[in-house]
């Protein structure tokens, strides 16, 4: 018998019993200017960060230095022939708060083609790991390997005025974010493809040769990446992957250490992981209804059945979101405009139909809605990607575009180390005198 974890169990679960009790009697009392619930519960709606990037509006959604989603599909700049924003112009809007127009987001695409070759070793560390180690662990891996180009940590490692922090973060950033699709690429084609790998092609932008190296050459395929790498870009700066790369930046840890740290938090089925989350769920209960298109009567069973069990349906429900998310909404038009019938991904319309009403009448949930992990797999699963398990290193590729933006902001205006205080509940009972 491990007597320590005994010793731990008896400690934990009565303070567990206890803390609830707290957050129950006197969750709306005072500690300075935010309440005991809200420094136990998750910190929610708390403003402790600056994020210039983007804003999330609880009834509107995400705002992209004041852009709708709706307006940035309207406004950027996209492919020749295409009809999605090409990912590279919401870098730039969230770079410097204007809009490009196709120039400005060409010559992004450009300076990204000449960055983005990967050092040797990096490729070597990913084939050192089983192949069935899970894609998001590799990729995190990989961000690490590169870490020896590090131009911010050779440049502070010989001694750098504070006012270079944000030129050699730009770099970093720049070169990270360019070598990402190649480096992603290579772990599925490595995972699921024996090694077959696909050579970059500079002619491509970001996303379409990002499809390419995945080994998708069919055009809507690229139309949907770049949809999906600009709608997953950014999501303020309080979500788990956004602040742990602004945290571990703020140690002027470079944006290699910054970028990886997010990504582990990106990899939780509480953040990034929940997209595969959904289609494990829809799959499981496609199987067991022995369908490829539930009723809605059976779609509300499963739902209940899975409700009964003390489990959540995955890709409803938001920490900030009141409403259905902006981002599902654009998958949705692009289902709808482009595939307009496909068995899986009308199981998502019919669950879309079905489920929030189910979550309203218990009474207990703030957003029955769905988030953008409720559509994305689906759309993905339709072209091809049936890999799911892969589908949050996608997520990560695009979120680089968002922390890295933040991220040199960060250090352009100077933003200091991050270190919030904290309490224990023992001083938690003294401050209310119970």
């Amino acid at each position: 018998m491990d007597t320590l974890k005994e010793k731990f169990k008896e400690k934990a679960t009565p303070l567990a019993k206890e803390v609830k009790a707290i957050i129950k009697e006197h969750g709306d009392k005072k500690l300075g200017e935010y309440t005991v619930a809200d420094v136990y519960q998750g910190m929610k709606g708390m403003i402790g960060m600056i994020t210039e990037t983007s804003k999330l509006d609880a009834q509107e959604g995400i705002r992209f230095r004041g852009y709708t989603i709706p307006e940035l599909r309207e406004k950027l700049p996209k492919a020749p022939g295409g009809t999605e924003p090409l990912p590279e112009g919401v870098f730039y809007l969230m770079l410097v708060g204007e809009l490009p127009n196709y120039d400005e987001v060409h010559n992004v695409s450009n300076n990204w083609a000449r960055r983005c070759v990967v050092p040797r070793h990096v490729f070597d560390v990913i084939d050192k790991l089983p192949k069935g180690t899970h894609p998001m662990t590799q990729f995190s891996i990989a961000v690490l390997a590169m870490q020896t180009e590090s131009l911010f940590a050779a440049a502070y490692k010989k001694g750098m005025s504070k006012k270079d922090y944000w030129d050699y973060c730009y770099e970093d950033a720049m070169n990270l974010i360019a070598r990402l699709p190649r480096v992603a690429a290579y772990i599925y084609r490595r995972t699921y493809h024996n090694d077959n790998h696909i050579e970059p092609d500079s002619k491509l932008d970001w996303a379409a040769n990002f499809a390419h190296m995945l080994g998708y050459e069919e055009f809507d395929m690229k139309r949907l990446m770049r949809l999906y790498l600009t709608i997953h870009a950014d999501h303020e700066g309080g979500n788990v992957s956004a602040h742990a790369t602004h945290l571990v930046g703020s140690a002027l840890s470079d944006p290699y250490l910054a970028f990886s740290a997010g990504m582990n938090g990106l990899a939780g089925p509480l953040h990034g992981l929940a997209n595969q989350e959904v289609v494990a769920w829809l799959s499981e209960m496609l199987k067991e209804l022995n369908t490829t298109l539930p009723t809605k009567d059976q779609i509300a069973e499963y739902v209940k059945r899975t409700l009964e069990q003390g489990k959540v349906v995955p890709g409803y429900g938001h920490a900030v979101l009141r409403k259905t998310d902006p981002r599902f909404t654009a998958q949705q038009e692009f289902y709808r405009t482009y595939i307009k019938h496909d068995d899986f991904c009308e199981t998502v319309q019919l669950v879309y139909e079905v489920v929030p009403p189910i979550l309203e009448s218990l009474g207990k949930i703030k957003n029955p809605w769905p988030n953008v992990d409720a559509h994305s797999g689906a759309l993905l699963m339709h072209y091809g990607m049936k890999e799911y398990d892969f589908y949050t290193v996608l997520f990560g590729v695009s979120r680089a575009l968002g922390v890295m933006a933040s991220l040199i902001w960060d250090r352009a205006l100077g933003h200091p180390l991050e270190r919030p205080s904290s309490q224990t509940t023992e001083g938690i009972k003294k401050k209310l005198g119970i």
